[in-house]
């Protein structure tokens, strides 16, 4: 046990006067947070601004009506419906088709019609929301009147101060841009984990110093379960310092169970360490890099940690090869659904892979006779 405690903090010491270590896995993936999370956040934006409404019109009404039109013109002024009365010699139809009015009116006793432009479906359905809802009103008033005419006002007595109001059903229940890039830069930089490790035993090698390891009175499992705690206990950190600094500075927003999202990213890392190993046992050191910065490239691409792929048809059974697509589902549904369950059988998977991983790679290590 001391053997392996020695190797441990051993590992750590070196890996943390590297300072490549802490570019690599601390500024340069906050700096690609603030990028990306800046560059792309209209694509997160799915407010739609509507600006302005500008509404021509055509009144015959009475004196007994018009008064109710000009309360609810005054009252669609703050929702910044505008209206502008038509003049003897303007044709409200071509101004709607030329676009310089988003609506035309004619008002009279016998109803309202409306011409709006096709070309902007929204500002059309909100100002057949708008006079439909004066049409009602309207109407409601007109039988008061024939009933009780003194209470006829009390029907435009409560006219609403905004005609538009919107609410969303599942309010603040979608990332914004730096909420998604904070988790999958975070899920891409612990699946970088895999190329640190594998230098495990390789880099014994490459130093020259396997021969003296062998020659010392530890066990070869001392040395690998050592070096293994050692890189996990080394990324786990680095990981953990990542989301503090994107929570405390960008204000990423990492949910009300960190706890449950730290402890799935660390199966991640047991999961990279373990294909990392994997890798560099079957093949030389050269070869072993290239292999894994492919595997992590194509995982990072089809995994959305560059841009977000939505409705990817097809191509949908390429994402869902990804090791990222399964973190990054789970942990997103635990932030922003509360769905704890999520992370059971992606943290299962990670662990699972990198058990079998590592016994393969602990029986071929026990088969050699150096390291």
């Amino acid at each position: 046990m001391s053997s392996i405690l020695h190797i441990l903090k051993k590992e750590v010491i070196t890996a943390f006067r590297n300072k490549r270590t802490i570019i690599f896995m601390l500024a340069f993936p906050l700096v690609l947070m603030l990028v990306l999370g800046s560059a792309l956040s209209n694509a997160f934006d799915k407010t739609v601004s509507v600006g302005e409404i500008h509404v021509l019109y055509k009144s015959s009404l009475d004196k007994n009506a018009a008064p109710y039109f000009h309360t609810f013109q005054q009252y669609a002024e703050k929702s910044d419906i505008h209206f502008e009365k038509a003049g003897k010699n303007t044709d409200g139809l071509k101004e709607v088709k030329l676009g310089n009015a988003d609506g035309y009116a004619v008002v009279n006793g016998r109803g309202i019609r409306l011409y709006t432009n096709g070309r902007n479906s929204i500002k059309g359905s909100i100002l057949e929301g708008v006079f439909s809802a004066f049409t009602d009103q309207y109407n409601l008033a007109a039988e008061v009147m024939k009933t009780a005419p003194e209470k006829a006002g009390a029907a435009f007595g409560k006219v609403k101060n905004n005609y538009i109001q919107t609410e969303s059903l599942l309010p603040k229940k979608q990332p914004g841009s730096m909420d998604y890039y904070a988790i999958v830069i975070t899920t891409m930089i612990c699946l970088y984990a895999s190329l640190g490790s594998s230098t495990l035993i390789a880099g014994e090698r490459i130093r020259k110093t396997a021969d003296r390891l062998i020659a010392a009175p530890v066990r070869k499992s001392s040395i690998f379960i050592g070096k293994l705690f050692a890189y996990v206990f080394v990324y786990a950190l680095c990981i953990a310092l990542l989301i503090v600094v994107s929570k405390v500075v960008y204000k990423a927003n990492w949910g009300d169970h960190l706890p449950l999202v730290c402890l799935l990213l660390l199966t991640e890392i047991i999961f990279s360490v373990s294909i990392g190993i994997g890798v560099s046992m079957f093949s030389k050191s050269a070869g072993a890099r290239a292999i894994l910065n492919i595997f992590i490239q194509l995982a990072s691409f089809f995994g959305g940690a560059y841009f977000k792929i939505e409705h990817a048809g097809k191509l949908q059974a390429l994402l869902n090869l990804s090791p990222l697509t399964w973190i990054n589902q789970a942990i997103t549904k635990i932030i922003y659904n509360n769905d704890l369950s999520a992370a059971i059988p992606v943290a299962a998977a990670n662990l699972c892979i990198a058990l079998l991983i590592l016994l393969i790679s602990v029986t071929a290590l026990q088969k050699r006779e150096g390291l």
